[in-house]
């Protein structure tokens, strides 16, 4: 290790203990800062402490990275991990300046399991060469950073290529991730959980995007959809089709707001979140866990455990009102939250708030894509609108049917927006900078813990 590479290590661990233990702030944006700006090589030099698997993908990262920390340490093995979700480059480098490495107790490596914003991958793959690549799905997202999907992949690709001799483990229900032309061995999941006699061979819905085939750029079909455009898919032009699974969803038993019941290569599972995605994202972990030869039974356990995600699902109790907290930021993640809220039996209130910085996306129109009219079908009572960009969302929620809103543009007014609610339940949907303000208003408030 170069003196230079030191002296930034040491900077930015100093940092870190101002933020978090004198001034009581998260974060590990500005920590990475300091030490990239001693040493822009800082990566480089703990290269040899620990395996690196790299999580992206457009929805889902933060939840999956979380799980898969927590099959990995249930496998035995010390985990590195920006739990906040914190995943550009400065974020990165100071979870990983920062962390304390150090072997795991039964001799294995210790891992780095990283949630990277895809416009990331190549640089953080150009410093450190990861183990493996976890990619989980991509849609349209934040045209103003990213592009189109096509373009989003590419990047991701431009990072994968730094690494060669990584695995490239992949949500093969996504046509997209069969494109490429990369040397890395790619080993795939996704779901059958559907028997061929119950198959309704057809075309995806108008605009779905994504759908082409990387063969011929004819537009694929599908055998079933689990949800966008993802399921098992073929074309009717070639030989081309959905690559063979090596770990699946063999069944799903039970769908509500909380939780989810279902199989993996038939061994039966629960995790403590609603929703057919989430179920994507505790896949994806499963996979990870098996190739790291983590036991079905000791991925079983490491998710059965009640740790609440950052800002992903989040319940909190305020004053009686059950609430929870989920992100938003496309359409596709929207419409599947949306999905969520179709199986929730009891009445509940919504509030919908959206912002539009850099770190939510600039562009808001992708909330007109975004299928609110769906919440009709469900046992809403009431909605209210907020945040920046607040004149934008209660313009679509009223085209969408919902003309009584409350308005909370202050959100330091969230906790009395809670309270003014209708109904026991309450549903926060929100954009990643609201959400952000939104925890840090029930921090003051003494309803979580901290704000960040």
């Amino acid at each position: 290790m170069t003196l230079k590479s030191t002296l930034a290590r040491t900077t930015a661990k100093s940092a870190h203990w101002l933020l978090h233990d004198v001034l009581h702030r998260g974060g590990t944006s500005l920590p990475g800062k300091l030490a990239v700006s001693i040493d822009p090589d800082v990566l480089k030099s703990i290269q040899q402490d620990f395996d690196l698997v790299i999580v992206t993908g457009t929805n889902g990262k933060t939840l999956t990275t979380a799980l898969i920390t927590r099959v990995l340490q249930a496998g035995g093995y010390e985990v590195i991990t920006n739990h906040s979700g914190s995943n550009m480059i400065q974020g990165i480098t100071g979870t990983l300046v920062t962390s304390k490495i150090k072997p795991s107790a039964n001799g294995k490596k210790p891992v780095a399991v990283l949630e990277v914003d895809e416009a990331n991958v190549e640089k953080i793959a150009s410093a450190i060469k990861p183990k493996m690549f976890v990619l989980t799905n991509i849609f349209r997202d934040q045209l103003d950073r990213y592009g189109e999907i096509y373009t989003t992949y590419d990047k991701i690709i431009a990072g994968i290529k730094h690494a060669p001799e990584a695995v490239v483990l992949a949500n093969g229900d996504s046509p997209i991730f069969t494109r490429g032309d990369f040397p890395n061995e790619r080993r795939y999941f996704g779901f059958n959980h559907v028997q061929p006699a119950e198959y309704q061979p057809g075309a995806a819905p108008i605009n779905t995007d994504g759908i082409l085939s990387p063969t011929d750029h004819s537009v694929l079909h599908y055998d079933f959809i689990t949800y966008a455009n993802l399921g098992k898919y073929f074309s009717t032009t070639d030989q081309f089709a959905r690559p063979n699974l090596r770990y699946q969803v063999t069944h799903v038993d039970e769908l509500t707001p909380k939780y989810s019941t279902f199989s993996i290569d038939n061994t039966p599972l629960r995790i403590e979140i609603g929703g057919l995605y989430n179920i994507y994202n505790a896949l994806t972990a499963f996979a990870v866990g098996r190739e790291f030869n983590v036991s079905a039974d000791q991925i079983k356990t490491a998710f059965e455990s009640n740790a609440q995600i950052f800002g992903r699902q989040e319940a909190i109790h305020v004053d009686g009102k059950d609430v929870t907290i989920v992100l938003i930021k496309n359409p596709v993640g929207t419409n599947s939250v949306i999905d969520m809220m179709l199986t929730e039996q009891d009445d509940f209130s919504m509030l919908a708030l959206l912002n539009a910085n850099y770190a939510d996306g600039i562009d808001t129109s992708w909330i007109w894509d975004a299928e609110f009219e769906k919440l009709h079908d469900t046992n809403i009572q009431a909605v209210a609108t907020g945040g920046q960009r607040y004149k934008d969302i209660h313009v679509r929620l009223k085209m969408a049917g919902f003309e009584d809103q409350a308005i909370y543009q202050d959100l330091t007014r969230i906790v009395e927006a809670i309270k003014a609610m209708p109904t026991d339940k309450v549903y926060i949907v929100a954009t990643y900078t609201a959400m952000l303000q939104l925890r840090e208003q029930l921090g003051s408030a003494g309803y979580i813990k901290g704000g960040f």
